[in-house]
């Protein structure tokens, strides 16, 4: 496998990895208690009765999750679920130089609040993972290094099987189970306020095709016209990499490379910690490169969900999008991969709208958890995030100008 792709495979289908300074261990359980305590309201059915179940693992050597900074156990998914873990257990991790987490949920996905710790085992990942959601990285936070180990200990059996279960989904990679390419690219115009329609689009890679939706997105944006790509996802030698490799399956790019060519893709690759200072700066940087080329633009990630997903909130909110609008096109991508809408789904609708939709537009508002985010006007709040990064007044009236007119 391609080592680029190895070392990103559940990344860009998760949440990236990270951790604030708050989320120490010592408020590490009360945090998780209020995100149960919403989950269980979002979940179909009530979790099971915890049982007795006495599971620990001692000594395994950790390494550096080198995309974000995470911390990974140098154990398979599949060993560490024999010893008797299961999803929605909680568990305490202690390093060997003294760093506790304790009561933190062990997750097939990144199912946390902002700043919330949790052990990750997503199937087809190497490694079970260690991480904080969206912040500082969990292996400098922590002060591990090379040569020290994890102990991870059950704490409590199903503690957190509704959590588990209100936002457990999976998707598959074959198009014939798709309805349209677009919905298999999760390929589609931004939307909301005054954004001039067609000027902006939103998708998965047309690069990393480790979900074989490159070429698709290859061919929509040659439709779309597409001139200018926002890359979340990559640096240079990853995008690259994935471009000689698409070539050598037969797999066409020709418009990716003619765009790269003409200095027409900015390469960012960000992790999904957003809430951070150098988030924004990195993304400011790529917006004022993005403005100062003509449009239409594409904006994506790996999936298009993630990063993609507060990107494209942001440039709604900055164009005057309400509320409503930001919410449908965010859920449009769970339609997409998952069939999860308010008809077909609303106890997962509900769960992933009130959590990760919901953290994206405190984070742009600085709203807290009480705020009724339906009622505030986003654009300032847009505009203040995008001077946290570096731009100016003049830069960002560039930026709405090009996306509105």
């Amino acid at each position: 496998m391609n080592p680029v792709r190895m070392k990103r495979t559940a990344i860009a289908i998760l949440l990236a990895l990270g951790m604030g300074a708050c989320a120490l261990a010592a408020c590490a359980s009360g945090q998780q208690g209020a995100q149960q305590q919403a989950a269980s309201s979002a979940a179909s059915t009530s979790a099971p009765a915890a049982f007795a179940r006495t599971t620990s693992l001692e000594g395994v050597a950790v390494m550096r999750d080198e995309s974000f900074g995470g911390v990974c156990i140098d154990i398979t998914i599949d060993d560490f679920n024999r010893l008797g873990f299961e999803y929605g257990d909680s568990v305490d991790v202690e390093f060997s130089n003294g760093y506790k987490l304790e009561g933190i949920p062990y997750y097939n996905g990144y199912y946390t609040s902002i700043g919330d710790p949790l052990v990750v085992g997503y199937p087809g990942y190497p490694h079970i993972e260690v991480a904080i959601n969206f912040g500082d990285p969990l292996w400098d936070v922590s002060g591990v290094q090379a040569g020290d180990t994890a102990n991870v200990t059950l704490r409590e059996a199903g503690a957190f099987s509704n959590i588990q279960e209100a936002f457990d989904i999976t998707y598959t990679d074959n198009r014939a189970d798709y309805a349209s390419d677009e919905q298999f690219a999760n390929f589609r115009a931004l939307r909301g306020g005054s954004m001039k329609p067609g000027v902006a689009y939103r998708s998965a890679s047309p690069i990393d095709n480790e979900h074989n939706r490159a070429p698709y997105v290859e061919g929509l944006m040659k439709q779309a016209g597409v001139a200018y790509i926002l890359n979340l996802s990559d640096n240079k030698t990853e995008a690259n990499e994935f471009v000689a490799e698409d070539k050598a399956q037969g797999i066409d790019v020709s418009r990716f490379e003619e765009l790269s060519a003409s200095g027409c893709v900015a390469l960012l690759d960000l992790s999904a910690s957003y809430p951070s200072e150098s988030y924004a700066r990195t993304l400011a940087g790529g917006l004022v490169s993005m403005t100062e080329h003509d449009g239409p633009y594409l904006v994506h990630c790996v999936e298009g969900k993630d990063r993609t997903g507060f990107v494209c909130l942001l440039l709604e909110a900055l164009c005057g999008a309400t509320y409503d609008e930001m919410l449908s096109d965010y859920m449009e991508t769970y339609a997409n991969y998952y069939g999860i809408t308010k008809e077909s789904d609303p106890s997962k609708y509900e769960a992933i709208s009130n959590q990760q939709f919901a953290d994206m537009l405190r984070t742009i508002a600085k709203a807290g958890e009480g705020a009724d985010l339906t009622a505030i006007d986003y654009v300032g709040p847009a505009r203040e995030y995008l001077k946290m990064g570096g731009m100016t007044d003049g830069q960002i009236d560039a930026l709405v100008d090009r996306l509105v007119k």
